[in-house]
């Protein structure tokens, strides 16, 4: 990586990757418009119930105008800064998250997030993923198998891979970056089995000179998210997977700002007896529809 390169990836900002996830949000709504429907009673009872916790909690804990007027600056300037795909999906998700998956027996799942852009390049099951000719960081090598709940293996499932790069930046949210860097879907194998190169990813905060940042600064928080893959399972006939996988020894495994973090889903890297860098094995169930 060249050093302007490096200077253009690290002056990412907040607000250009918080538009950046709204309208990558945004843009999937659109293209989902004619299958997605809410029942008008589950809107009144949800939202009755939101802004009565909320009236409760005005009155319960005795809210000044100070403190009114403070929190609707802040929700306008989440609003204008494109922040609102970062605040829920850092805040909110991974309860709506296990709320979906609390009937599955196979595999663990966790949050997307908000830096998911769908139509990476497709990959061969045992490619490499989409990456600069020299791509900082330590070799990884992700394998496994893809099988259903009754152990039967999925010929051709999908897997979907993206993830930061070593400075903890994603494409598509950072300038400076190839569009799909560390981005790729690839086809398993008629054994369902996979294994790609990539190379690790590196913890990173949350954008904190934005909206969720002045939030977390006046609540004394931290920012962090630990280092971590996301995945997206899938094939015909079986429910898809979205995931985040970890790295032990990770210091925010266990404080995660987003709560996604799940003891199923750390990984056990080893070192490649066979070249640099590392490598993991890492197995999905998937559910029938």
């Amino acid at each position: 990586m060249t050093e302007a390169n490096f200077q253009d990836e690290t002056a990412a900002k907040a607000a250009e990757s918080g538009a950046n996830a709204t309208e990558s949000f945004l843009e999937r709504s659109r293209a989902a418009s004619g299958n997605s429907h809410v029942d008008q009673s589950r809107v009144s009872h949800l939202a009755g119930r939101a802004i009565q916790a909320l009236n409760d909690i005005v009155i319960e804990e005795k809210v000044t105008y100070q403190e009114y007027n403070a929190l609707k600056s802040w929700l306008i300037k989440v609003g204008e800064e494109g922040e609102w795909p970062l605040f829920l999906d850092v805040w909110l998700e991974h309860s709506v998250e296990e709320v979906a998956s609390e009937h599955r027996k196979g595999s663990k799942g966790t949050i997307e997030g908000p830096y998911y852009v769908p139509n990476a390049p497709e990959h061969a099951w045992d490619g490499t993923i989409s990456m600069r000719e020299d791509e900082p960081g330590t070799p990884l090598l992700f394998s496994g198998q893809v099988r259903a709940v009754d152990g039967t293996p999925l010929a051709g499932a999908r897997i979907e891979l993206w993830h930061a790069d070593d400075l903890g930046f994603y494409s598509q949210f950072a300038p400076g970056l190839p569009e799909w860097n560390l981005r790729g879907v690839f086809s398993a194998s008629d054994e369902g089995r996979f294994a790609f190169n990539t190379v690790l990813p590196a913890p990173y905060q949350i954008p904190t000179e934005g909206a969720c940042g002045v939030l977390i600064i006046a609540a004394g928080w931290h920012a962090w998210r630990p280092a971590h893959l996301h995945l997206k399972v899938s094939a015909p006939g079986y429910e898809l997977i979205t995931t985040q996988l970890y790295f032990p020894g990770d210091a925010h495994n266990e404080d995660d700002i987003a709560s996604a973090v799940k003891p199923e889903l750390l990984l056990d890297p080893k070192p490649r007896a066979d070249s640099a860098g590392q490598v993991t094995v890492y197995d999905f169930t998937l559910d029938p529809v």
